[in-house]
């Protein structure tokens, strides 16, 4: 298997209004090993914040990676997703879906906002924990990520 040879930490924005969630999803990423660094922001709106360094945002580090919630209140996966791919500056940052929604209208929406890809959560603890170490594992040891500055 090709591994990256960067030393740089993979830096993840992980938008999940599910505290529970959250919490596997930050356990699995520790769990996995390589280098990383992951901001949790709890819904849609605060996603866009910081995605454009706004607020309590303002020192935000770019995410290398957004592991994105469809259903949230305020501002929903959706709209995060349709505003980062419109916006020049961060439309280069990989998103996956990471969602319990296994409607076909979610995934052909999501794919058609352009989502990098679109993963069902597990309902089984070892399960969800998982599919998030591969989703790591994937985005942050096999594949090339862009690295840009929030310029």
């Amino acid at each position: 298997m090709m591994m990256s040879t960067s030393t740089q930490p993979v830096r993840i924005l992980v938008v999940d209004d599910d505290p529970g969630d959250v919490l596997m999803i930050e356990e699995a990423l520790e769990a996995s090993g390589s280098p990383k660094h992951v901001d949790v922001v709890s819904d849609g709106q605060e996603a866009l914040q910081f995605l454009r360094r706004e607020g309590k945002h303002a020192e935000a580090n770019r995410p290398d990676l957004i592991l994105l919630d469809l259903n949230m209140p305020r501002v929903d996966g959706r709209q995060v997703l349709a505003e980062v791919k419109a916006d020049e500056r961060l439309r280069l940052i990989p998103i996956v879906v990471l969602t319990t929604s296994k409607a076909d209208t979610d995934i052909l929406s999501s794919y058609t906002l352009q989502a990098n890809a679109y993963v069902t959560k597990p309902i089984d603890l070892d399960e969800f924990e998982n599919v998030v170490r591969n989703i790591d594992e994937f985005f942050g040891q096999i594949v090339v990520l862009p690295k840009q500055s929030w310029s």
